[in-house]
This record gives structure tokens, C-alpha cells and sequence, in this order.
């Protein structure tokens, strides 16, 4: 039989601006999942009031805009931090911070509008599809934007070790699919009272009716999940005389990174963390500095290499750097022997628009613009991609410089061969507040992603090494100054169904949820009734 269309739970007369309000409202709650808030409860429920609202939408202009105002939202809370680079010379940038925050995340929200409007009338099982796709578009279209996706909810919840074999998007699907299975279990009367599922639809309010037993069945099954997936946790396996790793975080505020008076004391304290004995006597076997450690370019460092050489003794030292190759300067990660010597490089290849270029820079910088962190005429040039590096009685690590982190594909480029991830960053762009904890959250997924331990230096924090399992088994406190020496996990025995798989299982599974509801006869709802 079909089934009847399911009321809507709001009076006739509700303007649509206030359905947009609660529909923001609704997608800001679902923010409330990501670092550093770990609310993953209240960011489900309102996900369930976010989608139950879409579902009543009545055409596809009306499904856009909400979908669209619940993005805003989601994007508005989740990339508050993105105003905090404007603010390092505000008397320069700081008019465009409120216009960057309000069109980066009303354009981001684009892509759940025309989710919603594709997959309006189709059902649960199509907006599921329909976001999933969303998800999976902008994590890749126009360079790809993958920061906040929906799945990074469970982060900080059992259901996180899952990303080893769904991934990121494998995520963003469970948890709009636990969503709207909360959304069938809970009462209607419960539902209509959470923020964004009230009103954000015409219609005639009816008494709601408590879930069927079938309703229940997909909650039951989340719940199982939840109460199964800790028994995935492993303990690293146990590895004799463990490499030692010395983390260094100078702590360099960005707005005096590049200060001539102040760039000889970041830099010395960085000889005096590299220098320090460490406790018991045992030297660190690898010593990583963060992104841009050194204020010169590699041509000119002569001195300052040899320096950092005879403060690490014999210890390789890894750090970041800015390097030209003839006219084009790059993002570098280096690499100095025990001996001395530079023996390995990589150079950042997936830059940040408008922040380490400008797209059409050569015309723009005639206008005076260019990138927030440019120290060059135009733009840093991107390097020729994903390469491992080899440390010697350490294993091979799969290089990521900042932004890199976020992206999946670039730490599962060389999931056969890599043993170890390693991260050099400079998180002192993203203020002290949502950026830096989400950054350390994204490369929290990387690890268990690929099932291999990630080393991370940042400058103002968060250093961290994080074992196989997305553990952070040893950290530098955000805005501190200092080193840590942290054993080496080891990684898992072998790859990962994700890092084998990739996202084709869960992109393949959002298509076909979205293919199957385009098939069947669209559901009809009632208009909304005349006011009189």
C-alpha cells in the first residue's frame, strides 16, 4: 500500500523565513558534533530535526532553501574560525573576515541546497543519498573544501574506529542515516519540539503518533553498532625500544612570526628544545620541527642548517621551510641527516586558495591583493605532488604539510609502502579556539583511516603523536611553548579495508540510495491549506 504522506508540523501561515531561521538553527546544532565542542548526541537530534524538516518541504524551491539555510548554519558555526587569519593584520584584512565567514559558508551551503531540491519527494533513503553525494562533491570540486564533513560528528565517539573501513563518507552516511533513524524512533510529539523541525515546513499540525516497531529497527541497529565497535580498539602492538620522537613547538604568535625582532627568539628557542637532554639520558631518534620553522629560504640557511646540526648531535631533524627552484617558491618540508646534510625534500603541493595563492594572482596582485600567507611577489607554486620519505631505522612516512592533513587521498597515496604519517604545521592562522582542535581531529581520522601512527608538529599547537587507532598517546598544549619526547607507535599489521577500498563503497552506496529513490513514483504532499 502507499504510504500516506506524513503530516507537516507546523500551522499554514509559518512564513518561510522562519522555517530558514530554524532550519540554520538545526544545521548550527549539527555543528556542535565537531571539535572542540565532541557533541555528538545533540549534533544527531538536530540532524533528525534537520532532516525531518527537509522531508516536508513542499517543491523544490522550498527544499533549497532550507537545505541551504541549514548549511549556512552547519558552515557558519563549524568555520567560525576562519575570521581568525583575517585578523593578523586586521588594519589590512580585518573588513573582510565577516564577508569571508558569511560567503565561504553560504556557498559551501550550496551544495546541500541543490542536495535537498535533487531529492525532494523521494524519501529518506534519497536525501541521504543526495547529501552523501553533497559531501563527496565538496570535498573534491573547485580544489576540494573536505574540512567539517558531516561524518567527522563521531570523532570523539566508539563509532569513529569505522572510518578504518568506511572512511570519512562512510561516515557522513552513518550518521544521516542514524539521524533519520532516531528521527522514526522518537515520538513525532518529541521530535516537533527540537530546534529546525517545528517549523521549517507549511502544512496542517496533526497529532503525532509513536514510532512502529519497524521505525525502531534502524535505531536498534545504530545502537548495536555502538555497543560492538569498541571491541575494534586494539592496542598497538607492543614494539622493543620504541624510536623516540622529540616534538618542538616554538609557539610563534602569527602576527610575530615574521618580525625581525622577534624571529631570533623563536629561532632559538627551537636550538634550546633541540638541545635539551632528555629524561633518562636517551636521545630522541627523530626531532620534528613545524611548518616554516625557519624564516629563510633553503638557499640561504647555510648557517642556521649547521646550527640545528650541532644542537641535534646526530639526530635527523625534520622541518619546514620556504625553497626556491629557479623563480618559484615553495612550502617545504626538510629533511637533515645525522651528518648534516639536507637528504630528502617535499615540497607542498595541494596550496590553499587565497591564502597561499591567488587564483589569477598576476592580475590581482596589480590590484594590490594577494594570498594571506604569501611571502613571495605573487603565490607559493604547488610541488609535483605526493612522495614518501625514507628515515633510516625509522620506516617511510608519508609527508603532509598543514592543509594536506585534511584531505584522505593524500595520506592513503602510498598506503602499501608508507609505515608512519608526519605533519608539519603552522596552526597559529586559526586563532586558539575551533581550528586548531578540528585540525587535530581531522588527522586523528588520518591515522585510523590508514591504520598507521601520525607524527605532528605545529607551531602553536596542537603537537601530538597519535597512534594507529586515532589515539593521541602523548601532546603539546595549544598556545604553550616547548618539546615532548614520545615513543613511536607501531602500525597495524596490515592496511586497512579503507585505505584498499578508498571511497568507492560508500560513494557506490550513496548513488545507489539516490538512483533507487529517482525510481520510484515520487511522494506526493498536500498543499498547504488556504488561509482564510
Amino acid at each position: 500500500m502507499p504510504q500516506p504522506p506524513e503530516p507537516a508540523a507546523s500551522g499554514p501561515n509559518t512564513p518561510q523565513h522562519r522555517q530558514m531561521a530554524l532550519a540554520a538553527l538545526a544545521g548550527a546544532g549539527t555543528a556542535l558534533g565537531l571539535a572542540p565542542f565532541n557533541l555528538w548526541p545533540l549534533a544527531l537530534l538536530a540532524l533528525a530535526a534537520l532532516l525531518e524538516g527537509l522531508l516536508r518541504a513542499r517543491g523544490r524551491r522550498h527544499a533549497a532553501a532550507l537545505g541551504w539555510a541549514a548549511g549556512t548554519g552547519y558552515f557558519a558555526l563549524a568555520l567560525i574560525w576562519i575570521v581568525e587569519p583575517f585578523l593578523i593584520e586586521p588594519w589590512r584584512h580585518g573588513w573582510m573576515a565577516p564577508f569571508a565567514l558569511f560567503f565561504m559558508s553560504a556557498g559551501l551551503a550550496l551544495f546541500w541546497a541543490g542536495a535537498a531540491a535533487l531529492a525532494q519527494g523521494r524519501g529518506r533513503l534519497g536525501l541521504i543519498g543526495a547529501l552523501g553525494l553533497a559531501e563527496f562533491a565538496r570535498a573534491h570540486l573547485f580544489t576540494g573544501f573536505p574540512w567539517a564533513l558531516l561524518g567527522y560528528i563521531w570523532t570523539d565517539s566508539p563509532l569513529a574506529l569505522l572510518a578504518a573501513f568506511i572512511g570519512p563518507h562512510g561516515l557522513t552516511l552513518l550518521a544521516l542515516a542514524g539521524a533519520s533513524a532516531l528521527a522514526l524512533a522518537v515520538p513525532a510529539l518529541v521530535l516537533s519540539r527540537l530546534p529546525g523541525a517545528a517549523l521549517m515546513a507549511k502544512g496542517r499540525a496533526t497529532r503525532p503518533r509513536p514510532a512502529s516497531l519497524g521505525a525502531l529497527l534502524p535505531l536498534l541497529a545504530l545502537l548495536v553498532a555502538f555497543a560492538l565497535t569498541p571491541l575494534l580498539r586494539q592496542d598497538s602492538p607492543a614494539r622493543a625500544n620504541a624510536p623516540l620522537i622529540r616534538l618542538i613547538q616554538p609557539n610563534a604568535a602569527q602576527h610575530e612570526k615574521w618580525s625581525p625582532d622577534r624571529i631570533p627568539v623563536f629561532y632559538a628557542r627551537q636550538l634550546a628544545f633541540t638541545r635539551a637532554p632528555a629524561a633518562g639520558g636517551q636521545r630522541p631518534d627523530l626531532i620534528v620541527w613545524p611548518e616554516t620553522a625557519l624564516p629563510w629560504s633553503l638557499s640561504q640557511a647555510g648557517p642556521e642548517l649547521a646550527e640545528i646540526s650541532e644542537a641535534a648531535g646526530d639526530v635527523p631533524v625534520v622541518f619546514g621551510i620556504q625553497r626556491f627552484e629557479g623563480q618559484k617558491l615553495h612550502n617545504t618540508l626538510a629533511l637533515l641527516s645525522g651528518t648534516g646534510q639536507i637528504s630528502a625534500l617535499y615540497d607542498k603541493h595541494h596550496l590553499v586558495p587565497f591564502g597561499e595563492y591567488l587564483p589569477f594572482g598576476t592580475a590581482l596582485a596589480r590590484l594590490g591583493l594577494r594570498g594571506l600567507a604569501e611571502r613571495a611577489l605573487y603565490s607559493f607554486s604547488p610541488g609535483s605532488g605526493p612522495k614518501l620519505i625514507d628515515i633510516p631505522g625509522l620506516g617511510r612516512f608519508a609527508p603532509l604539510i598543514c592543509y594536506e592533513a585534511v584531505f584522505p587521498a593524500y595520506a592513503n597515496a602510498f598506503h602499501e609502502q608508507s609505515t608512519h604519517l608526519l605533519q608539519i604545521t603552522n596552526d597559529a592562522w586559526f586563532g586558539r579556539f575551533s581550528g586548531p582542535q578540528q585540525h587535530l581531529a581531522q588527522a586523528r581520522m588520518r591515522a585510523i583511516e590508514q591504520g598507521k601512527p601520525m607524527i605532528r608538529s605545529a607551531n602553536t599547537g596542537i603537537s601530538a603523536i597519535i597512534d594507529a587507532q586515532g589515539r593521541v598517546t602523548a601532546a603539546l598544549k595549544l598556545g604553550e611553548s616547548g618539546y615532548l619526547d614520545a615513543p613511536l607507535p607501531a602500525p597495524l599489521p596490515a592496511p586497512t579495508l579503507y585505505a584498499r577500498t578508498k571511497d568507492i563503497p560508500a560513494i557506490a552506496l550513496a548513488l545507489a540510495l539516490l538512483a533507487g529513490s529517482l525510481r520510484a513514483p515520487k511522494r506526493r504532499t498536500p498543499p498547504a491549506p488556504k488561509a482564510h
